[in-house]
Formats: structure tokens, C-alpha cells, sequence
């Protein structure tokens, strides 16, 4: 099979402008602040204790790029006084290093941050803040920023005490590819600038034996947890996880990763293809992109993998309580327990089971913060004790399969945190884990044919990709 090498579009640039040199005093300019003291011979200069190192955007002359990277957080600090001429001593214990022309300050975005109101507390002042902001027309809209972006905001140390330090601009990473910067013009003002990486897509493979757990096998494997994660949820709609994985059972998958040109992996992409061997029967999928441009995992008969109802919409919990009869743990007496129950960390995402409307998204006595989605005349299903819900959650509110509709908490009648899920059927609750799951969408025609070629293609890689020397394959 051919291999061929796909290059992600762009290349960094390099930004220069006006030359000049790190930001230490001429013999008069020295002078001009001597002290006003008879004793005074020589003036001090404010020096920093950080070491240079090359920064992946210079702000000013090719010298600035040193000066970037390694700075810490905070303003640059005094770590010693001398003469301004001390660098041309013949004594080597006076020789010092140039003070830095900039520095960063790291900040995140909270829920409710604005761009400006992001800078302006970095310590930019309005006008320029807003100059700067202004620069990125066309380019992004900064009201797209959400709740956890980073941002680095630049500034040019003033060298005075007293005197606000320059601000110089800000940085926005977008994602593992790209980052937006804005920086002063030549001509004044500022100017936005995006920059892309050189990256190689490739696809990776990966397969073992599960002893205890399927994650720790992928581990072993040197499979990302992100990628379990995502191969967990492909299967959910038709493995329990919880009882239909043994020991000795296997995994098999190819992923896509992007890496930079020296190697480095920056990111781990979407499962092309995977497969579980539970008790000696395969079950494999592959990615498909049907005509509308929508992608689905398919069986190898082109059989969606997605059934109506999701079995455990959670991703990594641990089955603490099945559904039936148990004795009660906080009541103490033997009741029907009406759902299946996943222990996992507080702030887990919880997901929804299937496409469907909020029926309630609120406070239910014991179950505390609950929700509940019908997904048709037939089906609905319930999450309680949660911790929190999405934003836009509420009752009437449209949600898709394996959307996020919340956060496993201990809210009501509760030992611990965990998710406790049910499943309605027609009023009735039932167990999620035995109730027989309508089938999803079946290929048909030019479709079938065209996801056929898309499997052997895959296949075919694959094979390739077990070869000596081949666990990459470029394309």
C-alpha cells in the first residue's frame, strides 16, 4: 500500500522589528539619573537573575527572542548594583549580563473574562488593551474566548522604579496547532499575527492482552488515555464494560497523531479503527465519512456502532451497585434498587445516553441534582447525585448522544460520589445492562460500497503498520 506524507498548511514566522539592544544605560543616560547625593559616583542598574533563552516570538530586535522564553511570570527583579561601566572592568567578578528587554505573564480565563478585562488586570492599560484587541479583526473574535484558554500578555520592562513596564502585546494558543499573536507594528499601533506549526499527521497502531483492566493494558501499550477514553465510548453502546471484559481478552487500534517534524507528539487524533476480542468473539469498527461529510464507526457488515441508548454514559467509573434488589446503605432494609450505579471522581462528565429533550434538570429529593431525557415514546433515562449540570442544561433543552449534560457528584441520598443511572421504558425501570438495544443506521447502496473501500483500506494499513520498523505510518 502506498504511504504518502501529508504536511499540516503554514510555517512559523519570525517577527522583527526596530533594532536596539537589551535595555541598558548609555554612559548619559546614566548620569541623567546619578544620584542627587555629593558621594554619589556612578549609578545603579536594575539587573535580573533569570538566564536568557530563545522565545518562540520576538517582540523587538532578534536580541528580544533570547529573552522571551526563560522569564518568569513577574516583573524582572533586582539581584545587584553597579557602575554602568562595570561590564568593561578588567575585574571579571563585575562583568553582568544585559537586563531583559520583556517578559510574560501567563493568565487563564475565567467564566464570565473578557479579552480586555483579561489584559487590563495582566496590568495593560485600556487604550492600548483596546488598540491591541482591535488588531485581531478579521483574524478571531475574541468573543469565541472560553473559560480555560490561556493567554500570555508581553511587556517591556520600563527601568525605572515607579514607572509601569511597557505592555507589548498577548498570545492566545487556539489548539495544539495554532496560536494567534498580536504584537506592535512597525508603523505603529499593533498588528495580530497567526501562526501555524509544521506538523506530519500520522497513524499510529496498538494491541495487547487485558489482564485486569483495559486502560492499564492500553498503558502497557503505550496508548494515550485519551484514545482508551474515546475507544470506551465507540463500544459503549454495546459492551459492559463493567462484566464483559475477562482476563485475557484483547484490544486492537490505529489512531491518528500529529507530531512536529523532529518527533515530537503534540497530538493524539481520532480512532481510525479498533476491535475487542470479549471471551473469543471480535467485535471490530472502523471509521467512516458517510457523503454529508458526518463520520460514524461502523461494523464490518456497515452497521453503525451506535445503538439507541448508551449502557454507561460515563467514561473510566467502576460498577459500585447493579440494578435489583440489595439492602439499602443508608436506609438499612432491602429495597429495589431501579438503577446501575458508576463510582468515579467528583467533577467526572457525565453524558447523555442518547439524542433526546430534558424532561428535568433540577433538585429530586433523594436523588438530589437530577436529570432526566426522553428520547422517544418509549425511552427515557435519568442521572442522579449529580454535582452539577452544563451550562444550557435546563428543562426543554435539546441534547445529543454523548453530549455532556453533567458532573458525577454525592448530592441527596448519598454515600459517596457516583452516577446513578436509570433507564424508563415505557414508565417502567429497567436494567440498563440487560435491556435488548435497538440497532442504529445500516449502509446501504453506493454508501455500503463506498465504506467497503474505506474498510480494506484500513485493513490494509494495518497489516502494514505490524511490520518491522512501520508502528508509524506517514501520510
Amino acid at each position: 500500500m502506498a504511504v504518502a506524507t501529508v504536511l499540516i498548511a503554514g510555517a512559523v514566522l519570525n517577527l522583527k522589528y526596530a533594532d536596539g539592544v537589551a535595555a541598558v544605560p548609555t554612559p548619559g543616560e546614566a548620569a541623567k539619573y546619578e544620584s542627587a547625593s555629593a558621594n554619589a559616583s556612578a549609578s545603579l542598574m536594575r539587573l535580573t537573575k533569570n538566564p536568557m533563552g530563545k522565545a518562540p516570538i520576538s517582540i523587538g530586535n532578534p536580541a528580544t527572542a533570547a529573552a522571551l522564553e526563560a522569564l518568569t511570570s513577574t516583573r524582572p527583579t533586582t539581584v545587584a548594583n553597579a557602575p554602568y561601566n562595570a561590564k568593561n572592568s578588567s575585574d571579571p567578578s563585575l562583568d553582568i549580563p544585559s537586563a531583559p528587554t520583556s517578559y510574560k505573564k501567563s493568565l487563564r480565563v475565567h467564566a464570565g473574562d473578557t479579552l480586555s478585562k483579561v489584559l487590563e488586570s495582566a496590568g495593560a492599560p485600556a487604550q492600548d488593551a483596546d488598540a491591541a484587541i482591535l488588531a485581531l479583526k478579521g483574524i478571531y473574535d475574541p468573543r469565541t474566548l472560553k473559560a480555560g484558554q490561556s493567554i500570555a500578555v508581553s511587556f517591556s520592562p520600563s527601568g525605572l522604579n515607579g514607572e509601569q513596564d511597557r505592555f507589548t502585546g498577548f498570545e492566545i494558543p487556539l489548539n495544539y496547532a495554532t496560536r494567534i499573536a498580536v504584537a506592535p507594528a512597525p508603523e505603529g499601533g499593533y498588528k495580530a499575527y497567526e501562526f501555524e506549526r509544521n506538523l506530519v499527521t500520522q497513524n499510529a497502531r496498538a494491541d495487547g492482552v487485558i489482564d485486569w483492566s483495559l486502560f492499564q493494558a492500553g498503558s502497557d501499550a503505550g496508548v494515550p488515555t485519551k484514545v482508551m477514553a474515546e475507544l470506551v465510548r465507540a463500544f459503549s453502546w454495546d459492551v459492559d464494560f463493567q462484566r464483559d471484559i475477562r482476563k485475557d481478552d484483547r484490544f486492537e487500534v490505529m489512531y491518528e497523531r500529529s507530531a512536529t517534524e523532529d518527533g515530537e507528539v503534540v497530538h493524539n487524533g481520532q480512532i481510525l479503527f479498533a476491535a475487542l476480542t470479549l471471551s473469543g468473539e471480535r467485535k471490530a469498527i472502523f471509521l467512516h465519512t458517510l457523503k454529508d461529510g458526518t463520520q460514524d464507526y461502523f461494523d464490518e457488515a456497515g452497521q453503525s456502532a451506535k445503538k439507541a441508548l448508551m449502557r454507561t454514559p460515563i467514561d473510566g467509573a467502576r460498577l459500585s451497585s447493579s440494578f435489583g434488589k440489595r439492602k439499602h446503605p443508608i436506609l438499612g432494609y432491602t429495597k429495589l434498587h431501579t438503577g446501575t450505579d458508576f463510582a468515579a471522581p467528583p467533577g467526572t462528565p457525565i453524558y447523555a445516553a442518547g439524542d433526546g429533550t430534558i424532561e428535568l434538570a433540577g433538585w429530586k429529593g433523594g436523588y438530589g441534582k437530577y436529570v432526566q431525557i426522553r428520547h422517544n415514546s418509549e425511552y427515557s433515562t435519568a442521572y442522579a447525585h449529580m454535582k452539577g449540570f452544563k451550562s444550557g442544561i435546563t428543562k426543554g433543552s435539546r441534547v445529543r448522544q454523548g453530549e455532556v449534560i453533567g458532573y458525577v457528584g454525592t448530592t441527596g441520598r448519598s454515600t459517596g460520589p457516583h452516577l446513578h443511572f436509570e433507564m424508563i421504558r415505557r414508565g417502567v425501570k429497567v436494567n440498563p445492562m440487560r435491556v435488548k438495544m435497538p440497532s442504529g443506521q445500516k449502509l446501504q447502496g453506493t454508501e455500503l460500497a463506498r465504506f467497503e473501500e474505506t474498510r480494506e483500506a484500513v485493513k490494509e494499513e494495518w497489516v502494514a503498520l505490524a511490520q518491522p520498523n512501520q508502528q508509524l505510518a506517514q501520510r
